[in-house]
């Protein structure tokens, strides 16, 4: 069996560093904070998107250059047979639908995998699909099966502010105002494609008692695993680690047993969901 390249972008929450360690590819996400143009943990740490988010620059999101695409596959096909490219959710972003465009010329050397992840998900989508290249299957395959599996996972999502939320157009200046004035903390569903609306709680502590409900109904009753051990469980977080690490240990006594990991969420969605969010993710383990 050829070599199999993987790539996917930095929605995965991939750094760079960790890419390497790896032997995969991270796409960076473009962000235009001032009229600049900055990448993802390129020329744009954590720590710098967060001091300006916090002091108002005004930041948006985009979608890597086409150009920027195809050349990083031309690239990698000098040294490669076949690449499998994992880009966020179709239905959070047309950057999906854009790579599977930019794929057809390849004559199938290049698969575009659409199994609607994101964040903490996308990243096991990624990892999963290193593994499989490792024991020799081939692009279309890897594909197949990642995509099967695609509705196989879970993300529930605290935010802790409605700030961005209003600013980004997600809900409306008046539900902004009410939910602040009533301290609000949103619970946000991620299914698939959509961010959807899940719960509303009064404190933070009520809304990971939320999460962690929901998470343990889902494992029941949607993976019929009780007690999540086909599952790989992660928590997320933007910018507060003290605060995830306080919730991974909920997390383990409501699951014990499961191995938890910690991952920043990636920037762009940090950008819409400001600092302070934590959230719970389940994905379903692949079996090759």
């Amino acid at each position: 069996m050829g070599k199999i390249a993987v790539v996917t972008d930095s929605n995965s929450g991939i750094t760079q560093e960790e890419a390497g360690k790896i032997g995969i590819t991270v796409l960076p996400m473009p962000f235009y904070m001032n009229g600049d143009t900055y990448y993802e943990d390129i020329n744009l740490t954590q720590e710098q998107f967060y001091q300006n988010l916090e002091e108002g620059t005004d930041i948006s999101t985009s979608m890597p250059a086409v150009g920027d695409v195809t050349d990083l596959w031309d690239q990698l096909l000098l040294s490669y047979d076949e690449i499998v490219h994992i880009p966020m959710s179709s239905g959070l972003s047309s950057s999906c639908e854009t790579a599977f465009m930019l794929a057809q010329p390849y004559d199938g050397k290049v698969q575009v995998v659409n199994n609607q992840r994101i964040s903490v998900t996308q990243r096991r989508s990624v990892l999963d699909a290193f593994q499989l290249a490792q024991e020799g299957k081939g692009a279309a395959e890897i594909k197949e099966i990642l995509e099967r599996e695609k509705f196989e996972s879970s993300i529930y999502i605290m935010v802790d502010t409605l700030k961005y939320l209003k600013k980004g157009g997600r809900i409306t200046p008046a539900a902004a105002a009410l939910g602040t004035l009533l301290r609000l903390k949103p619970v946000l569903q991620i299914q698939g494609e959509k961010l959807d609306a899940f719960a509303k709680a009064r404190t933070v502590k009520q809304a990971k008692s939320i999460m962690v409900e929901a998470m343990k109904n889902d494992c029941a009753n949607r993976f019929h695993d009780p007690s999540g051990k086909t599952m790989h469980i992660d928590i997320a977080y933007t910018k507060d680690l003290e605060a995830a690490h306080l919730f991974e240990q909920e997390v383990k006594e409501a699951f014990p047993g499961q191995q938890c990991v910690v991952h920043p969420l990636s920037l762009s969605i940090s950008c819409h969901i400001g600092p302070g969010a934590l959230a719970i993710a389940a994905s379903h383990k692949i079996e090759g």
